[in-house]
């Protein structure tokens, strides 16, 4: 698996065509993110929002609202207020999975502990939840809320199932739904909702988000045991040490043989890892075709998220959106 090096071009024309909004969005974020009393807030926020994401959570919920013809000022409101939830989750995620390298920085838990982690990232969710209430949308709140709440429990389903070989792609695809795809889907539906759009596309614009979030996480875990570090922000293999059964191993565990499976059993439901056993575990994900048949999982769901958009009206938003659906999927090589 490989990265190609033009991947990045889709996003980079939908940030183009959206460069106003999210100044006006940046603004915001560093305004809000701002705190009087505890120093330590700004600084953990900084180091993580400023790390050079694309902020490609935000730019769904700008793309949607002015695609459906949206020329208010709450998008900007609901677009910070993504990206709040999803820099909070990405604050507990770490501490929870003890990591020590994002986008390829290491971890606000590692410069700072886990406490400012934690505790930081409470103030952030308080923030969004102030900011999603400022456009005065009831719908807009219930949605954004509801993504919180389901992206919580899809992390907390992961802890369960992630090192239980009992755990099947159905499972899998609940805790990605879950942890994923819910913000996703959430970021596209608010930005018609707050633009009035007819119930039809509004629907069109969840399912292309939902769609969009699960063909992404599947490259990611594909990515994890195939990319490279300086392209994923992370190390290679950190899944498997870390124990999580994402998709990959998920399919060669259900093709897996006795022998396999015990290998399976231990490094994964026991933690009992040693030298060499991730190049045995890639060894047997190549055996079974497990990453091909992955990556054309994750071609699939973004053919939905393309389909979807069919039945939005043509605008060229739309057709940048249709080409971020391939650029998701074509991380992958």
């Amino acid at each position: 698996m490989g990265v190609k090096e033009d991947v990045q071009k889709p996003l980079d024309r939908l940030s183009e065509a959206l460069a106003s909004d999210m100044e006006a969005v940046n603004a915001l974020i560093r305004q809000k993110m701002l705190s009087r009393h505890a120093p330590r807030i700004p600084e953990v926020t900084a180091h993580l929002i400023e790390a050079g994401g694309k902020r490609l959570r935000p730019l769904l919920t700008l793309a949607s609202a002015r695609m459906v013809g949206y020329d208010g000022p709450y998008h900007i409101h609901l677009a910070a207020t993504v990206e709040f939830i999803h820099t909070a989750t990405l604050l507990h995620d770490d501490v929870v999975d003890e990591s020590r390298q994002r986008r390829g920085r290491p971890t606000a838990n590692l410069l700072w502990d886990n406490k400012s982690s934690v505790l930081v990232g409470d103030y952030l969710f308080a923030r969004s939840f102030q900011l999603m209430v400022e456009p005065g949308n009831l719908r807009t709140l219930e949605i954004l809320s509801n993504a919180s709440a389901t992206i919580a429990e899809g992390e907390v389903l992961q802890l369960t199932a992630a090192q239980d070989l009992r755990t099947d792609e159905a499972i899998y695809l609940q805790v990605v739904r879950g942890k994923t795809a819910a913000l996703f889907s959430a970021a596209t539906e608010v930005g018609g909702v707050i633009a009035d759009a007819p119930a039809e596309m509004v629907q069109a614009l969840f399912d292309y988000g939902d769609a969009l979030g699960i063909a992404f996480q599947i490259v990611d875990d594909v990515l994890d045991y195939g990319g490279a570090a300086d392209t994923i922000g992370k190390n290679v293999g950190d899944d498997f040490r870390e124990r999580k059964l994402t998709l990959p191993v998920i399919k060669a565990v259900a093709l897996a043989d006795a022998e396999e499976r015990a290998f399976w059993q231990r490094t994964i439901e026991q933690g009992d890892q040693r030298d060499g056993d991730l190049e045995h575990a890639l060894h047997l994900l190549a055996r079974h075709g497990a990453l091909e048949a992955a990556r054309m999982n994750a071609l699939n769901w973004a053919a939905k998220a393309r389909q979807a958009l069919t039945k939005l009206p043509p605008h060229p938003i739309r057709d940048m959106l249709s080409e971020l659906a391939d650029f998701v999927v074509s991380r992958v090589a």
